[in-house]
């Protein structure tokens, strides 16, 4: 038997829980899977929905949740989820495929702008202060920011959860991101909110 623990704790979706294997699962950002297509990029996202009762995984920085398909009870999911994450963090399995760049370079589905492989170090920096600064200020209040693409000066985010569509985040955007990214990267001109 494993001396790893993984534990579980419910979420406001009761069709969620999260897992926390006591560990980093995510060095940096996060991932959402949505379908198993996404998946694919993922042996461990891939293994979950191949179970066929799982419709969403996403890795957190310290966890993973998964979302269970209507009508599935978690008392008959939830001992394989738990074997397939036991298995992965006993083994020390990649959390990606090798190729598919840990999901950073790649654009998220429904990016709106590929990035130019020559703005890669701006890209670089950019994705590293929504990690470090903008990010855990959105998260406190139930939301997070993505990042969409840079294109020309112009750096394009995504607001979600609790965050898109109150009336505060546009002015939020504007102000505080704009300001913090173009202080530290003068390649930025604009933020625009997708």
């Amino acid at each position: 038997m494993h001396a790893m623990l993984i534990e579980t704790e419910p979420t406001p979706n009761p069709a969620t829980l999260k897992f926390l294997p006591g560990r980093v699962v995510m060095e940096a950002g996060t991932r959402d899977f949505a379908s198993p297509e996404e998946a694919e990029a993922s042996p461990l996202a891939d293994a979950l929905f191949g179970l066929g009762d799982v419709t969403g995984v996403f890795f957190g920085r310290d966890f993973i949740s998964v979302t269970a398909a209507p009508g599935i009870d978690w008392i008959d999911l939830k001992p394989d989820v738990l074997s397939i994450l036991l298995d992965h963090f006993s083994a020390n399995m990649p959390l990606f495929r090798a190729g598919s760049a840990a999901g950073i370079e790649v654009p998220p589905e429904g990016a709106e702008f590929g990035d130019n492989p020559e703005d890669a170090d701006v890209v670089a920096q950019i994705r590293e202060l929504i990690d470090t600064r903008i990010r855990p200020a959105v998260a406190n209040d139930g939301g997070d920011i993505v990042y969409r693409g840079f294109d020309q000066g112009k750096v394009y985010l995504q607001m979600q959860g609790a965050c898109s569509g109150c009336p505060s985040s546009t002015a939020t955007l504007k102000n505080g991101i704009e300001q913090l990214l173009k202080y530290y990267v003068p390649e930025v001109t604009e933020v625009r909110a997708i």
